[in-house]
This record gives C-alpha cells, sequence and structure tokens, in this order.
C-alpha cells in the first residue's frame, strides 16, 4: 500500500515540484493551497493529485483538513511544511500585522501542521517530517526580520522534534533552499537578479525540481538515521 504524503503549499512554486516528485516516487499525495482555486484545479487535472484548501495559520483549518485528507486517503506517514509567505520591509517600517501574518504561517504553520498528524505517527512508529526553511533562515537578510525569524525557528523545531520522535521511528528534517527559480524569483526585476546570481557561486538560480529531489531523498524509509539534520541547497552561497 502507497505511503501518503501531505505536501503545504503543495500546488505551486517549490511545493508543487515536490508534489510531483512525491507521486512520481509512487506516494498518494495530498497538496494544499491557501486560496488560488484556479490555479490548485488546474493543478490537479493536469497531475491528478487532490488538492485541499485551508489556512495553516489556524489551528482549526489544519485539524480539519488533516482528518478529511486521512478520511479520503490513509493515515498520513509523510509531511512537508512547505507554505510560506513573505511580508518585506526594513525593521523601523515593518508593521505588527506584517510581523504575525509571516509568523502566522511560517512558525505557527508547522506547529499547526505536523501537531494533528504527530500522535498517528508515534502509534504507527513511523513517520517523516521535512520542514522546508531557507538559507534566510541560515544567515538573515535586510528586510525580512519577520521571515529570517520564521525560517530560524523551524530548524529549532525540527532539531526538537527530532529528539522526540527518533525512538517513534520518526525522524524530523530540513532543508534549506537558497534562491530558486520559482513564479516569486523569477517576478524580480532582472537587474536585481542578475545581482542575485552573482553572489551564488554555482552561477545560476536552483530549479525546485532541486528541492524535490532532496525531499524524495529524506521522505525515504530507508532515511531513518537522517534525523535532525537541515540540508542546505543553495548552490554554494552559504555554509553553516
Amino acid at each position: 500500500m502507497a505511503r501518503v504524503a501531505l505536501v503545504t503549499g503543495g500546488s505551486r512554486g517549490i511545493g508543487e515540484a515536490i508534489s510531483k516528485r512525491l507521486k512520481a516516487d509512487g506516494y498518494e499525495v495530498a497538496a494544499t493551497y491557501a486560496g488560488n482555486d484556479e490555479k490548485a484545479a488546474a493543478f490537479t487535472e493536469a497531475t491528478g493529485i487532490k488538492t485541499y484548501k485551508w489556512n495553516v495559520g489556524s489551528y482549526e483549518e489544519s485539524a480539519a483538513g488533516i482528518a478529511k485528507v486521512e478520511a479520503e486517503l490513509g493515515p498520513i506517514d509523510v509531511v512537508v511544511a512547505n507554505a510560506g509567505i513573505t511580508r518585506d520591509a526594513p525593521f523601523h517600517k515593518m508593521t505588527p500585522a506584517q510581523w504575525q501574518e509571516v509568523i502566522d504561517t511560517n512558525l505557527t504553520g508547522v506547529f499547526n501542521t505536523v501537531h494533528p498528524i504527530w500522535p498517528g505517527m508515534r502509534d504507527r512508529k513511523f513517520g517523516r517530517v521535512i520542514v522546508i526553511s531557507s538559507i534566510n533562515g541560515q544567515k538573515g537578510q535586510f528586510g525580512q526580520v519577520n521571515y529570517a525569524a520564521t525560517k530560524a525557528g523551524d530548524l529549532g523545531i525540527v532539531k526538537s522534534l527530532a529528539q522526540e520522535g527518533a525512538r517513534a521511528g520518526i525522524t524530523a528534517n530540513a532543508i534549506c533552499p537558497g534562491y530558486i527559480a520559482t513564479e516569486m524569483v523569477m517576478a524580480i526585476p532582472e537587474e536585481v537578479r542578475a545581482k542575485i546570481v552573482a553572489g551564488i557561486p554555482a552561477g545560476r538560480l536552483g530549479e525546485p525540481e532541486e528541492i524535490a529531489r532532496c525531499v524524495a531523498f529524506l521522505a525515504a524509509d530507508d532515511a531513518g538515521f537522517i534525523n535532525g539534520s537541515t540540508i542546505s541547497a543553495n548552490g554554494a552561497q552559504f555554509f553553516v
């Protein structure tokens, strides 16, 4: 029987590549999205991957959505907490709303996504928790105090969950992508993108499929001794 994988923010960008890769590897995949019904419908039509709409910043919506996924597809074995937003501003101009929106989605959203699934993983003595963090959670970034704080916090979640879940056969790992050629990055003005690429020793942006390959590696049944780790996929731009 195929293992079930849940990918939050799984119908666009990096999440879309992750969903497709896991499906290709034989998983039964559920992808969540927050608001773009048209894009989600097109994604499902093109891939056959079911999509589910909820706000990961709400525990109630997340718990209800997860219950629906498990009722339709079966117990979730692999959870990829990928959903994330930015609300960039220099710190002196950042509003409390900009801070809170990012905290709710990128940090609390990881808790809301993993917490309802965790007891079932413990009971079944198997689980794979994979959190998509960011290079900017490792090194910080101008204008992203809120985003960097959440992505750094996600690494703390992973390290702690790894210790709690290890004896129950659960792993928790993080991936920190650098600059990836998603719609969001490609929307940056070309001259700004050129400066970003100039700072990447690999001389190019990463591809979403490269992050998906990292997820597939960590999700595998035989990756059980890799726990509490962070994979930096950034073209040698930054080392921890």
